[in-house]
């Protein structure tokens, strides 16, 4: 908190500068409100238009919410398969690596012709991008246990259960927790990419509708609820990692706080 009183406002001073230049630029060079609409128009749009927008804003969450949920688990339980069975890492572990190199928005259709326009096929888009960060960033803390007290734990007779839960898990949840924060603002992108495919409801229809009247001032109140909730989404997952993990060293915490 001491260190957001000290440095916070200089990204908020960065943003109100942005916006005022963004005002008066529109303003001054006269730019239509169709190609450009000034920080006013949004905001006033926003305002006068929330009883259409709050119900896309509600589905959209909805998505976001069961697929970060889905693909998180789903994430947690492939890091520990790969991580206890050594055989499954090296057999599957590249074709994880290949399957984040296949754009997300390319096998977008091939899904909705397998599953339809439901919403299986959305939920299956957040997976997509959700575990791949959790996953590697849970293998990673895996990885980084302490081996000097892993082999103090073995010399002790400690099972290999016993060294996963006592040890390597509680070591690596900083690690899943990093994971989770950029699988947190991934799966908003997810859900909108996966909107475009032909849902009725959602951030991503309300853009598409409003992209193709030339509503740039609606379009824009989509992008900003966006970033909104993708900072929610992130702070909600840093206060967890906060009230979960104590036992950071005190030049860590301070770092992150």
């Amino acid at each position: 908190m001491r260190s957001f009183l000290q440095k916070g406002w200089r990204p908020i001073l960065v943003i109100v500068l942005l916006l005022l230049g963004w005002q008066l630029s529109t303003i001054i060079l006269q730019i239509p409100e169709w190609l450009l609409p000034s920080p006013t128009q949004i905001v006033r749009e926003a305002i006068t238009g929330w009883s259409i927008f709050s119900g896309h804003i509600t589905s959209t969450i909805q998505l976001i919410f069961i697929g970060f949920i889905i693909g998180s688990s789903i994430g947690i339980f492939v890091a520990i398969a790969l991580h206890l069975v050594p055989i499954l890492r090296e057999a599957f572990y590249p074709l994880i690596i290949i399957s984040q190199n296949i754009p997300t928005i390319v096998l977008a259709p091939l899904l909705v012709i397998w599953f339809g326009f439901g919403m299986l096929p959305k939920i299956i888009v957040i997976t997509l991008v959700c575990f791949f960060p959790i996953t590697i960033a849970l293998l990673d803390g895996f990885r980084q246990s302490d081996r000097d007290l892993k082999h103090y734990m073995q010399m002790a007779g400690a099972t290999n259960r016993q060294i996963f839960w006592k040890l390597e898990w509680p070591h690596a949840l900083p690690a899943l927790f990093s994971g989770l924060k950029i699988s947190a603002t991934y799966s908003v992108l997810g859900a909108v990419i996966s909107e475009w495919l032909g849902a009725s409801e959602g951030i991503g229809v309300y853009m598409t509708l409003a992209s193709s009247s030339f509503r740039t001032d609606r379009v824009f109140v989509a992008i900003f609820i966006i970033v909104i909730l993708s900072l929610l989404f992130f702070g909600i997952i840093l206060l967890l990692e906060k009230g979960l993990i104590k036992w950071k060293p005190k030049e860590e915490r301070e770092r992150h706080e």
